[in-house]
């Protein structure tokens, strides 16, 4: 293990939904947390250093006195309709993001021990069957795949610089303040919820306390190299997760499900996304020694919408 009290861990998107939860984390943990941001203003409670990622520019210091880098930074990926323009702000803030850091990395005399990035079970395709798909599957051929694909290897260059080199393939992050919960308790405290499509696709999912906790494993143990699973062990349907919210709001169902054709009119190529899922398997990161607090989605939910 590493001494946490004088290692200082560089985080993209660390203002984010998860970002915000991680830096907390770390910091308790003793580590020094800064961010990188787009925007400075210099009011930030976090030492936060500038970048631009479309013009090539990281402010000196911030990838020379980091220890880790924890690269969270990506547009959502489900926030609007994926025109083609969407697509490219999709994969470009991912890859060209990694691609900067890497660069200003491979010039650095610094001390960085680990490169760590997000990605996401979209990379082993959007479909529904009854495969549980672990590490070791290869990449699916849709546009989630294709970009969880992109981001990986701009990540696996890392290692070519003697870095060790972690990558979170991550499910649906529920936490209570954000994330696609809210979207999804929303309506069905308002009568309006309804299992979409089928409703027979799986849900791979997370709690937000147990990722973050993956990624501060992924610091401290040396061991932890390639690519792990993100996903809590118990595997639900979109049915039965709605179905559960609803008991934990104590909300009744009383919509009839979601017409698939309806939510392919109005969300385009990402309705498919929604319609679509399969399990994923969480046992390496297990085998890794890593225990889930919140590995049943009752006890998930019960905390998060508490």
């Amino acid at each position: 293990m590493i001494n946490s009290t004088v290692s200082t861990v560089l985080i993209t998107g660390g203002t984010g939904f998860i970002g915000s939860q991680l830096t907390k984390l770390l910091q308790t943990e003793g580590f020094r947390v800064t961010h990188l941001s787009r925007s400075v203003s210099g009011k930030e409670k976090v030492k936060t250093y500038a970048w631009d990622i479309e013009n090539g520019y990281i402010e000196n210091g911030a990838v020379e006195q980091a220890d880790y880098i924890i690269h969270l930074a990506g547009a959502n990926i489900a926030q609007k309709r994926w025109t083609k323009e969407r697509k490219k702000i999709i994969i470009d803030s991912r890859v060209k993001s990694a691609e900067l850091i890497y660069n200003k990395a491979s010039k650095s005399t610094g001390k960085l021990n680990a490169f760590i990035s997000a990605s996401g079970v979209g990379y082993y395709g959007t479909i529904t069957s009854e495969k549980i798909f672990n590490e070791d599957d290869s990449a699916g051929s849709d546009f989630t795949a294709y970009t969880c694909k992109l981001w990986e290897e701009a990540a696996l260059r890392f290692s070519n610089l003697g870095i060790r080199t972690v990558r979170v393939r991550t499910a649906i992050v529920f936490g209570t303040n954000g994330g696609a919960l809210q979207k999804l308790a929303n309506p069905i405290n308002n009568f309006l919820g309804a299992p979409l499509g089928s409703g027979n696709q799986y849900f791979p999912w997370i709690h937000i306390n147990d990722l973050c906790r993956i990624y501060l494993k992924a610091i401290q143990d040396q061991t932890m190299q390639g690519v792990y699973n993100a996903a809590a062990p118990y595997h639900v349907t979109n049915k039965d997760l709605t179905k559960t919210i609803a008991k934990v709001l104590h909300k009744p169902l009383i919509l009839p499900n979601v017409p698939a054709i309806a939510i392919k009119i109005v969300m385009g190529e990402l309705g498919d996304a929604i319609l679509k899922g399969s399990r994923i398997s969480s046992e390496k990161i297990r085998k890794a020694g890593f225990h889930f607090n919140f590995p049943d989605i009752k006890i998930a939910l019960e905390d998060c919408l508490k």
